[in-house]
């Protein structure tokens, strides 16, 4: 009789697997309505608190130093601690602290809260990653996580509508507190369904193995560090990501308050325009993984690095096309959304997948994560200072630039597909 694992749903992933993997993407999802709903929060923030583009980038860019931090730590710990315990602490504490940064009172309050934050934000993705390594066989992996991808997508896209809205109806600490509600009722949902192995789907044992399930040796803690660290080819993954962040997180931190101060729009008629920007990222994010498994043979970089330079091309068409007209607006955000969510799902899932060593997958995707956010960190800081001092227009095209050195980088591997057995040893 074949197993779970052996059958193929309708999607071509194994059947076994679809629940779980439906259950990663609401999971991993939700925790964007704690993150990316700052956006829609700043304009408050700034008004109350009389701040620069320059101080608001010293908070956002605090969530992204300690979120690369935490990725890295957290990476090492979800290979020896239950995802589902690392998920819950993730979860609650998230919610928490937007609940603690709404009674704020002044900058470097925000920043701390904000950084406190980032590091508990940084306990969904690794241990999520570990979970759909443990489902999903390299055949159909980039299928997988890119289905998994669409989910945070999605939930962005949520969030600028529920935080736009909240932070019209109820000042911009609405936008802090629904969100955090949201979070907190996704963490039940969470602890209900999701098994970390398919041995746990039919055992009551919550570590995921039963007695007849084979024993895998664990690489030591150092050992899982000196493994990730000596991998050239994770180094150049994360070089990629943390360039294609700091364009990407220009788009998403910095480009709510760019419609509204440059159309003059509220803040939620600027998030419904907005919202189509996750939305293009939910096709890129499906696609990318399909495309490669099907028609590349697994080699993830040729199609990162085309759709990084596309991007690098809508980046520099944005402000023109955003003045035009609403169906221009809406085009463009689609597209960029598409082209950055595309090579984002591969880089920090997929590919570091592929890449790492045996027995250390969240810890290779913790790599490349935390130089993903140091990206991120770079780039908030100088999207605000370049804002402040040169006007939009050059932060759009430092965004550019971004993205066109991380095509360069990730052309690297142009030829590396997922690591065979003998080369994950």
């Amino acid at each position: 009789m074949a197993s779970a694992q052996d059958t193929k749903g309708p999607s071509g992933v194994p059947a076994g697997s679809s629940f779980t993997l439906w259950v990663i993407l609401v999971t991993y999802g939700s925790f964007y309505f704690c993150r990316t709903n700052i956006s829609a929060a700043i304009p408050g923030i700034e008004k109350e608190f009389e701040l620069t583009k320059t101080q608001i980038g010293f908070i956002l860019g605090s969530l992204k130093i300690a979120y690369g931090i935490g990725q890295f730590v957290n990476g090492q710990l979800a290979e020896r601690i239950s995802p589902r315990k690392l998920l819950t602490i993730g979860m609650l504490m998230s919610a928490a602290l937007n609940v603690v940064f709404g009674f704020g009172t002044g900058l470097y309050f925000l920043v701390f809260v904000w950084a406190c934050n980032g590091y508990f934000q940084a306990l969904g993705w690794t241990p999520c990653m570990r979970v759909a390594a443990n489902w999903c066989p390299p055949e159909t992996r980039g299928h997988s996580i890119g289905i998994i991808g669409t989910g945070y997508q999605a939930a962005a896209a949520l969030t600028f509508v529920v935080s736009g809205f909240a932070a019209d109806y109820f000042g911009w600490r609405g936008a802090l507190f629904v969100p955090a509600g949201i979070l907190t009722l996704s963490c039940f949902h969470m602890l209900f369904f999701l098994k970390e192995t398919p041995a746990a789907a039919g055992s009551a044992d919550e570590s995921g193995e039963t007695e007849d399930s084979p024993k895998v040796a664990q690489p030591s803690f150092r050992d899982t560090i000196r493994i990730t660290i000596s991998n050239p080819a994770l180094w150049i993954l994360a070089v990629a990501l943390g360039l294609l962040n700091a364009c990407r997180y220009g788009f998403l931190d910095w480009g709510l308050p760019f419609l509204v101060e440059t159309t003059g729009e509220s803040v939620s008629k600027a998030a419904l325009k907005y919202a189509i920007l996750p939305i293009g990222g939910i096709a890129g994010s499906y696609l990318a993984g399909w495309l490669t498994d099907r028609y590349f043979g697994g080699r993830r970089a040729p199609l990162i690095c085309m759709l990084m330079l596309v991007l690098c091309g809508l980046t520099l068409m944005f402000y023109s096309v955003v003045q035009i007209s609403l169906p221009a607006a809406l085009t463009i955000l689609v597209c960029t959304g598409f082209a950055i969510y595309g090579p984002q799902v591969l880089l920090v899932g997929t590919a570091a997948i592929d890449l790492a060593k045996s027995g250390t997958p969240a810890a290779a995707v913790g790599l490349v994560n935390f130089m993903g956010y140091m990206g991120a960190f770079a780039g908030d800081q100088v999207t605000g200072i370049v804002v402040d001092n040169y006007g939009w227009t050059s932060a759009l095209g430092f965004w550019a630039g971004c993205a066109l050195a991380g095509a360069a980088v990730v052309s690297l591997l142009w030829n590396r597909g997922p690591a065979t057995t003998e080369e994950k040893t």
